[in-house]
């Protein structure tokens, strides 16, 4: 990243004022000053310490604003934060998890069962618990989805928010083969083994939408 010094900014003033204040001189360097504002935007810096020389009241009237490129990325939760939210999937399908603890996609947008609780354990990591049953979602090491009683590492999921804006969910505990396990819902709205999912599928795709 450029970074503009008072130094820096304090030389270009100085020089450009030893110029002959004629127009076509002070137009000469009021283009060369916005060709090195344009290229310090180009490299993503922005002028600091401008204080009251007119040169950096200059670099202060310029844009210092730049959207970044949103990257693949884990949601940077603090510790305990909660959410109440419904899973809903590329599919269309909302998840829930009934009070047998069989995990489901269901269409039916006010579903009880489908109302969970989304709470950070940690940076990046949810545990997913159905409202109506107070039943935690977990993934057995073979990566079938199911409804626990009680919370444990098997209930850990590493949240992402995708380039698409959908979320993945990945077991934080269980593998195979080296990859990660994802929840997902397939086109029946039927829940998937992990291992068969992959983190570009539209199986495992969740917006976390809010209850209404």
């Amino acid at each position: 990243m450029c970074q503009w010094t008072s130094a820096d900014l304090t030389s270009i003033g100085s020089a450009q004022l030893r110029l002959p204040l004629s127009p076509r001189s002070l137009s000469l360097g009021l283009a060369y000053l916005s060709l090195l504002f344009l290229a310090s935007a180009a490299l993503g810096g922005c002028p600091t310490g401008l204080g009251h020389d007119p040169f950096r009241i200059l670099a202060r009237s310029t844009n210092c604003s730049w959207t970044l490129e949103r990257h693949t990325r884990s949601y940077n939760h603090l510790e305990g934060d909660v959410r109440l939210r419904r899973l809903y999937s590329a599919n269309k399908f909302f998840l829930c998890i009934d009070k047998t603890g069989k995990v489901d996609g269901t269409r039916r947008k006010n579903y009880p069962d489908s109302l969970m609780e989304i709470r950070s354990v940690s940076v990046g990591v949810v545990a997913i618990k159905s409202v109506s049953t107070g039943l935690y979602l977990a993934m057995s090491k073979k990566g079938t989805l199911f409804g626990s009683a009680r919370y444990n590492p098997s209930c850990k999921f590493k949240e992402r928010i995708e380039e698409n804006g959908y979320n993945t969910y990945a077991s934080l505990r269980w593998r195979h083969g080296g990859r990660q396990m994802f929840v997902s819902l397939n086109g029946r709205g039927k829940p998937r083994r992990g291992h068969k999912a992959r983190r570009r599928h539209p199986s495992a795709h969740f917006l976390p939408m809010l209850s209404t």
